[in-house]
């Protein structure tokens, strides 16, 4: 069995990021990326599904930078079996972004393409189901549960109220949510053979932008607390700031 797993490098959820000199993008000066989270939960799928029946397991990533420290430190020592690089693309274009992945991945063999339900930084959802659109094959989010029924899968996915029940051909699709495993922490001998996997770099092909930032701009700061009164006294004025000055009544 052929799984792919696509992974991308994000900062971390507690970096203090500040916006670059040009006003379009982020400074990285000072940021700590990390393993999206979501992508963990796929890994550790891809891992499971390969103990179980076998194969071979591939990290995919698309990084501006051509980065390689994630798939390197972190990806290989959980015990993926190889990594691709692709260097390219943008940090928040999707759909760009998925049109790249897909370029790539469909000269890759596969029979299950796995990612998280999204990326932390853009938190759009949306590269799975372009990837799945531009590859013609089916896919389903968010899933909680994954089984493997001769040549399909079968995926729990969390809707409104209850649970969905989803079985898919394969090759296909699948993008993770938290609750669908516990990602391992790597062994000391997938670390010492991370060191020795080779990282296959390519070059993203050229597609059209879909998004172009103008500008980025830090919320205006909240401004100080003040007290109204104490008690129910204070109640009524309360309510008339926030109809008059908050309007959030």
């Amino acid at each position: 069995m052929n799984i792919i797993v696509c992974i991308k490098r994000v900062p971390a959820s507690d970096s203090r990021v500040q916006i670059g000199p040009d006003g379009r993008s982020l400074n990285p000066q000072g940021v700590e990326t990390v393993l999206n989270t979501y992508d963990e939960f796929a890994i550790e799928a891809a891992l499971q599904l390969k103990e179980k029946l076998g194969g071979e397991t591939t990290a995919v990533t698309l990084d501006p930078d051509g980065n390689e420290s994630i798939l390197r430190n972190k990806v290989l020592p959980l015990g993926i079996d190889k990594a691709v690089l692709i260097k390219g693309g943008s940090a928040f274009d999707g759909a760009a972004n998925a049109e790249i992945l897909a370029s790539v991945l469909k000269t890759m063999p596969h029979d299950l393409i796995l990612f998280g339900k999204q990326a932390i930084d853009s938190d759009s959802y949306a590269v799975p189901a372009y990837v799945a659109h531009h590859l013609g094959l089916p896919r389903v989010n968010v899933v909680t549960k994954l089984d493997v029924v001769e040549k399909s899968i079968v995926a729990r996915r969390q809707i409104e109220g209850g649970e969905e029940v989803v079985q898919l051909a394969m090759p296909c699709i699948v993008s993770t949510q938290k609750g669908l495993n516990t990602p391992r922490l790597p062994k000391m001998q997938n670390i010492a053979a991370a060191k020795k996997k080779t990282i296959e770099v390519r070059a993203a092909p050229s597609v059209a932008a879909r998004i172009d930032i103008l500008k980025m701009e830090l919320p205006p700061e909240r401004p100080a607390a003040r007290i109204v009164g104490q008690g129910t006294s204070a109640v009524k004025e309360l309510v008339r700031l926030l109809r008059e000055e908050a309007k959030v009544l």
